[in-house]
């Protein structure tokens, strides 16, 4: 986002310790934020804009519905329910982006379609890839429509020649997905450029090819697979994560149900590295990566009441998921260091050591890790240790 934070005349500022789980946290990060920046910088109260990624876009949309302080909301990965708010409360504009494999895709969909019919100013903007933070080109779009609603709203002054480029490039990728033959996402783009535009320039071919396309039947497809295929991401999630909360429960039986969860796991995983058609893959790799959360969510939740056994149990299930997470990797590793698993916690440092992109990271956390304490300077962590030092 920083570079087109500083094309486009805003302050970045981020906190350094917010994170998914008590609200406490998030909400001091947040004014914490408030304050170091009005204290240190010259602040225009008038354009403040909130952003986060998966659980800090929840986060984002509830301080802003609570603060009424923001012009907009940057949601990514994540949505939130405007449903729950009067959005005559709530005036802010909404940019959303989500992956096309992230599991979270459906929910921003939904969460679009919700401001849709409380008459927020929203945008709904996918990226090719999982659950992550979208690329800086589509953080230049965010950025760049946040400042064409601030000139309808009369908080910026009109520049006409700004307008007419991020015209001429929603009506390119409207064009060029209509070309794609993806007309059911070129309808969507073309009432979103159209909409965008409204008050700011004219937009009547926009609006016109966007109510062509809506009779076509292609379009009409489009909506149905993709509801389709939410229901299919739901079916191929649903006894998985029942299993994975039974476990919650630690029932008598735990042993077995870990074991059916985790032979489904490796099974989904499977055909999701079979499936060669790009539209029943999406669905499945959504589908893990769900699970691959809710198996973490749940082993964060019993390492923070230090119930590190079981805790270990929802990592060991999560790597079975992705066994190239690093975030499950390096949970597992923790809790059996907690658990006194020491030829556990050295497996599970060796295969996430293989699958790390920054060893230098790698380095640091091995060194800063409380629970690794007991096993620094012993010959197994020492030789992890220093190849991961090797850059």
């Amino acid at each position: 986002m920083k570079e087109a934070a500083e094309r486009h005349g805003y302050i970045l500022v981020g906190s350094n310790n917010s994170r998914n789980g008590s609200w406490k946290i998030e909400a001091e990060a947040a004014e914490a934020i408030v304050q170091d920046t009005h204290a240190r910088l010259s602040i225009d109260d008038r354009p403040v804009y909130l952003a986060g990624f998966s659980g800090g876009a929840r986060v984002a949309a509830q301080v802003a519905q609570v603060c009424k302080c923001a012009a907009g909301v940057l949601l990514n990965g994540a949505g939130f329910h405007p449903l729950a708010f009067d959005s005559k409360d709530a005036p802010f504009a909404v940019f959303a982006i989500v992956g096309t494999f992230d599991f979270n895709y459906p929910e921003l969909v939904r969460t679009d379609e919700e401001l849709e019919k409380l008459g927020y100013p929203h945008f709904l903007r996918p990226f090719e890839g999982p659950h992550q933070w979208a690329p800086a080109s589509t953080m230049e779009d965010a950025l760049a429509r946040f400042r064409l609603q601030a000139m309808k709203s009369g908080r910026e002054g009109r520049d006409d020649s700004f307008i007419a480029l991020q015209a001429a490039r929603e009506t390119d990728r409207a064009r060029s997905l209509e070309q794609s033959g993806d007309l059911y996402a070129a309808w969507k783009e073309y009432r979103q450029a159209a909409q965008m535009l409204a008050g700011l320039a004219d937009n009547a071919a926009l609006r016109a090819r966007a109510d062509a396309l809506e009779k076509d039947k292609a379009v009409h497809n489009g909506a149905k697979r993709e509801k389709q295929e939410f229901a299919e991401q739901e079916d191929l999630s649903q006894e998985i994560s029942a299993g994975l909360l039974e476990l919650q429960q630690n029932p008598p039986n735990r042993a077995g149900i870990h074991d059916t969860v985790e032979k489904q796991l490796a099974a989904l995983r499977s055909r999701a590295e079979h499936e060669k058609r790009e539209e029943k893959l999406r669905v499945i790799k959504r589908a893990v990566a769900g699970l691959l959360v809710q198996a973490m969510e749940m082993g964060n939740a019993r390492l923070d009441q230090k119930d590190v056994s079981h805790a270990k149990d929802y990592f060991e299930l999560a790597s079975v998921a992705d066994p190239d997470s690093m975030w499950a990797l390096g949970n597992l590793a923790v809790a059996r260091a907690m658990d006194g698993d020491r030829k556990g916690t050295m497996d599970a440092l060796r295969r996430a050591k293989s699958k790390t992109k920054s060893p230098g990271r790698f380095t640091e956390w091995l060194n800063e890790e409380p629970a690794f304490a007991k096993l620094r300077g012993t010959p197994e962590f020492s030789a992890i240790l220093g190849t991961s030092t090797q850059r």
